[in-house]
C-alpha cells in the first residue's frame, strides 16, 4: 500500500519508525490559538475557538488545543525533533500556524534543528471583514530543510502564496481542515516517488494530495473518529486512482 495511518498519539508512533524513512513533513498542527485571556485558552474547545456558533454543520471536536505559547513551544520542538531525524537529508518540513504562533513556530523548528527556510502564504478568499480593521484572511506555513537542498534531485518551481477557501458544506469534515488544491501544490516539495509524513493528520487530506500526486504517505491522527475519517478518504483516494493497468485479473 502506498499510505500507513496510524491512530495515536504522535510522539509515541514517531519514536518506533526508522530513522531516514521519509522525504517530506507536511503538518497542521493544532495552533493553540485563538485565546487572548487564560480563561478563553483553558476553558474552550477546538470547536469553540475555530466554528462560529451559527455554523449548520456538525463536527467532531479535537485535543491539544489548551497549552500556553511556552508549553506548545516546547511540545513542537520535540516532535520536530523526532521528525528531524526520520527524514532523510536535504528533506523539507512544512508546518501551519497562524499570525499569533507565527514566532514560536519559528523558533520551534530551528530548535529541532531545521533550517529555516522562509514562509509561506495561505490566502483564504472568503475570510469574514471586520469593521475598522484589516481582514485575517491568511494562514502561514512555516517551511525548512534537513541541510541544504539539491535542486537537481526535484526541479520543481514553487509559488509562495496559496489562495484557496476551506472545503465547505459536506466536503468539510475536520474543523480546521485545509483545501485539498492547496496540499497538492505543497506536495510537490516532494520528489515523485517519496514519502510524506504527517503527523496531525486530521480527515487526511496532506496524505489525499500526496497519493494524488504520485507521493507514498505516513500519516499519525490521535483522534480515533477522524482517523476513521482519514482512513476512508485514503482507501477511496487508492480506487479512485486506480485504471485498468493497475488491476491484474486472476482465474
Amino acid at each position: 500500500m502506498p499510505f500507513s495511518l496510524h491512530q495515536g498519539d504522535a510522539l509515541s508512533v514517531l519514536s518506533k519508525l526508522p530513522d531516514d524513512s521519509v522525504d517530506a513533513v507536511i503538518t497542521d498542527p493544532p495552533y493553540n490559538s485563538g485565546g487572548r485571556t487564560a480563561k478563553e485558552r483553558t476553558s474552550r474547545s477546538a470547536k469553540q475557538k475555530y466554528t462560529s456558533a451559527d455554523a449548520k454543520h456538525s463536527l467532531a471536536d479535537f485535543t491539544g488545543e489548551n497549552m500556553d505559547q511556552r508549553s506548545y513551544g516546547f511540545w513542537l520542538t520535540q516532535i520536530m525533533t523526532e521528525a528531524h531525524r526520520l527524514t532523510k537529508t536535504g528533506g523539507a518540513a512544512l508546518l501551519f500556524t497562524d499570525w499569533r504562533q507565527l514566532p514560536i513556530t519559528t523558533d520551534a523548528i530551528q530548535a529541532a534543528g531545521w533550517l529555516w527556510r522562509g514562509v509561506l502564504a495561505w490566502h483564504k478568499p472568503q475570510a469574514r471583514p471586520q469593521k475598522g480593521r484589516f481582514t485575517q484572511n491568511c494562514e502561514f506555513i512555516v517551511w525548512a530543510s534537513k541541510g541544504a537542498i539539491d535542486g537537481s534531485r526535484n526541479p520543481v518551481y514553487l509559488p509562495g502564496m496559496y489562495s484557496a477557501s476551506q472545503p465547505s458544506g459536506s466536503q468539510r469534515q475536520h474543523i480546521t481542515q485545509k483545501p485539498v488544491e492547496v496540499m497538492r501544490e505543497l506536495v510537490k516539495i516532494c520528489a515523485p516517488g517519496g514519502t510524506v509524513l504527517d503527523f496531525c493528520a486530521g480527515s487526511g487530506s496532506t496524505g489525499v494530495a500526496a497519493l494524488l500526486e504520485g507521493r507514498d504517505f505516513i500519516g499519525v491522527e490521535k483522534t480515533e473518529h477522524y482517523a476513521s475519517i482519514a482512513a476512508d478518504r485514503l482507501t477511496e483516494t487508492i480506487r479512485q486512482s486506480l485504471g485498468q493497468d493497475d488491476v491484474v485479473l486472476t482465474a
